[in-house]
């Protein structure tokens, strides 16, 4: 007769006979549920399990979900062993079990040694599907602006104001902060070189072709991108979220010329008065500099600057002004339009925006430096 080990009282209702484990009873919630159940049966089978190439039989369990069999797996070590004697049914929930949990333990995951090419390659074909929707943009702006132009009572013009009072007026004070600073900074720095070399009088040509050329643009470009740009992109995202965006459609209300067109309008309009403004600023700090470091005088400053400054340079800053605006509002639109319904997408969409609009900025710079130069301008 072979040997039986019977269970002591209160145990798991199983026994083990001839190194098979013969499970039965009831393996539900509800019998677990009784006061130190779980602890008594999870005792008793890692003591069944202990030994060395035991056998399993569940067909005398009467029920079983998943709670118990989960019980079961653990004591398993969660890892099916090599011979075990199913159920109708019962091999599926462990199966279940060793998927979700047993093959992330057991099996590491291995490194992709082209990983990072990969990456690489799907940023690049996101980057590249980013462009073609940007272009796509671009050209149903131009349609929309020519039917504005065509029928300037019909255009938004209520929408193109608000959006210069919010994008230009309510953007004065940081940038004339920013500026101001930005040229004081620079006026000590390059006064303390030029001291050096006795070259004083060369500060106004300094601090006016940077600033007026490059600074001034570039400042104004990041504070608008920042400010302005993240703004957009929010707002166009909240309209997602609440399914605004798909009732515009519904009442036949175009997204290009309600939203799109008056932001990229009045970007246009505001950048280059916000780069003047900037510029300003960032002059009157680097004046107040000078003055401080190296003894320059209000008056010869100011006398100085329209011979330092060519009409050209305040032209090129100009033109860096309308071309960055557009550049900010169509990439605020299009992240803001591919915004999911769902506050992680948006959140996630701004930041986007927002670093994808500096980095235009500077690229378009670097752009406009290599072809004024190669121009000779």
């Amino acid at each position: 007769m072979p040997h039986s080990n019977p269970c002591p009282p209160g145990a798991a209702p199983f026994r083990k006979e001839g190194g098979v484990c013969h499970v039965a009873g009831d393996w539900s919630v509800l019998a677990l549920a009784q006061p130190g159940e779980v602890e008594r049966r999870r005792e008793a089978m890692a003591r069944a399990a202990g030994g060395e190439g035991v056998r399993w039989d569940l067909h005398g369990i009467s029920r079983l979900d998943t709670i118990g069999a989960l019980l079961i797996w653990q004591a398993w070590g969660e890892r099916l062993p090599e011979r075990v004697r199913w159920a109708a049914g019962q091999q599926d929930v462990f199966n279940a079990l060793s998927l979700n949990k047993g093959g992330t333990r057991d099996v590491p995951a291995k490194e992709d040694p082209w990983g990072w090419l990969r990456a690489v390659g799907e940023a690049v074909f996101r980057a590249a599907g980013n462009g073609r929707a940007l272009l796509i943009m671009l050209g149903q702006l131009i349609l929309d602006l020519g039917a504005m132009l065509r029928r300037p009572r019909l255009g938004p013009w209520r929408e193109i104001s608000a959006q210069v009072y919010r994008a230009g007026a309510q953007a004065l004070g940081i940038t004339a902060l920013v500026g101001f600073l930005i040229g004081v900074v620079l006026s000590y720095l390059s006064a303390q070189q030029l001291q050096m070399v006795g070259a004083d009088r060369f500060i106004v040509r300094l601090l006016g072709v940077s600033i007026v050329r490059e600074l001034g643009p570039v400042l104004a470009a990041i504070l608008v991108a920042g400010r302005s740009g993240s703004a957009i992109t929010a707002q166009i995202g909240v309209m997602r979220v609440t399914q605004e965006l798909d009732a515009m459609l519904v009442m036949g209300i175009s997204h290009g010329q309600r939203l799109i067109l008056p932001r990229v309008v009045a970007l246009a309009v505001v950048m280059p008065l916000l780069v003047l403004w900037t510029d300003a600023m960032a002059l009157l700090g680097g004046m107040l500099a000078a003055q401080a470091q190296l003894g320059v005088s209000a008056q010869w400053f100011l006398t100085s600057l329209p011979d330092a400054i060519s009409l050209t340079n305040y032209w090129i800053g100009i033109l860096k002004g309308v071309t960055f605006g557009v550049l900010i509002a169509l990439i605020a639109c299009h992240f803001g339009l591919r915004i999911q319904p769902n506050t992680e997408s948006l959140g996630r969409g701004t930041t986007t925006s927002v670093v994808t609009s500096i980095t235009g900025v500077i690229l378009l710079d670097a752009l406009y430096a290599v072809i004024f130069s190669t121009v000779g301008i």
